[in-house]
């Protein structure tokens, strides 16, 4: 594992996955690895009241009944669609259910405007196709495909942005448990195994890019993943994350937790005046995520390792946050500077702490990117 950049939940996870399967005595739909109790337990963690004999950490942090209902749904013949704004985790629950269930989360399909039919069903080996024909051989299937022979779980990445084609591809797909290869005179048909599904997600901006058809609507249980706004839960998403970032890079170096708090605050703080703007362009282009906010993390921890004393500051954290969240000029660098001045400020005076070098450090950021 340690020579893959970013290794797939299934390796990552393996020695707790079949440390899972071997105490795991519960019914397990179809063909699952585990059963429903421990694919909830493998992706929100174990509790004293579990009984287990080690613990299970915490993967996915957001309510248990989102979780739960994608399993419950899974485990039916109808597809799972989580549905939300950029950064809550979706794509990152689809990885944890897919493993969890068939030990493999990468039969992935990327929606986008290129996205064709072939990406979901299959394609041709144009060399193999020229020297023997078209055959079972000589055929690519896509993850798809491939998941539905092996009767595993595949996944389709933002969907709304892929054509209307190829979604009423994948109704036919979803309705009929089958593919055919009219190609072929014989052998001509993939039908799904038990344990087929496809989970799907979809970026709820993204209203309006392709919207779904009611047919395909039907064919999907939908989860809607809420951004989370509740500061503990999203101080726990973004410790998880940046313990994982350390050990990914073998950095030892210090993370304050005054240093967390003045990050959560400061996102809290452009939230809210995003929600109290009066147009697009008193909003910054950000999301403002938890994603976005792990990623300003993330590169003020390798500014400081590479480039700093090796200890993180109020005034790296600042410039990551305005380098990370400046994507319009001038527009962004002057919300970010009105929130410098009007919010910032006065907290530096009345409550110190790391807010004053943090307001040095945001000032110094725009003055080099104005």
């Amino acid at each position: 594992m340690s020579d893959l950049l970013r290794a797939p939940a299934e390796i990552k996870y393996a020695e707790e996955l079949d440390w899972l399967e071997s105490v795991d005595d519960g019914p397990k739909p179809f063909s699952w690895r585990l059963s429903p109790k421990m694919v909830r337990l493998f992706i929100l963690g174990s509790e004293r009241s579990d009984g287990l004999e080690r613990e299970i950490a915490q993967k996915w942090f957001g309510d248990r009944s989102f979780v739960e209902r994608s399993i419950v749904t899974l485990a039916s013949d109808r597809g799972l669609l989580l549905i939300g704004d950029p950064g809550t985790g979706k794509s990152w629950l689809a990885e944890l259910l897919s493993a969890a269930i068939c030990r493999n989360s990468t039969l992935v399909v990327q929606g986008t405007a290129g996205t064709t039919e072939d990406h979901i069903k299959y394609s041709w080996n144009v060399s193999m196709v020229i020297a023997k024909g078209q055959s079972r051989e000589s055929m690519i299937p896509s993850p798809i495909m491939t998941a539905m022979e092996s009767g595993s779980i595949g996944r389709f990445e933002e969907l709304t942005r892929s054509t209307s084609d190829v979604q009423d591809a994948l109704i036919s797909i979803l309705s009929e448990k089958y593919i055919s290869v009219p190609e072929l005179d014989s052998d001509n048909i993939v039908f799904a195994k038990p344990g087929f599904s496809v989970i799907a997600t979809a970026n709820s901006r993204d209203r309006g890019v392709n919207d779904l058809s009611s047919a395909l609507k039907r064919r999907f249980n939908f989860v809607r993943i809420p951004v989370v706004t509740n500061k503990k839960s999203e101080a726990e998403i973004v410790r998880f994350r940046t313990e994982e970032l350390l050990r990914r890079h073998q950095i030892e170096l210090d993370v304050p937790p005054t240093l967390l708090d003045v990050l959560l605050q400061s996102f809290a703080d452009l939230r809210a005046s995003a929600a109290a703007a009066g147009s697009d362009d008193e909003k910054l282009e950000s999301a403002l995520s938890t994603a976005e906010q792990i990623g300003v993390l993330e590169d003020a921890i390798l500014h400081s390792n590479f480039f700093g004393e090796r200890a993180l500051t109020a005034h790296t954290l600042a410039s990551s946050l305005v380098g990370s969240l400046t994507r319009r000029e001038p527009e962004d660098l002057a919300i970010l500077n009105k929130y410098l001045h009007g919010v910032v400020e006065p907290r530096s005076k009345d409550e110190g702490g790391s807010w004053p070098e943090f307001l040095e450090g945001g000032r110094d950021a725009i003055a080099a990117l104005s």
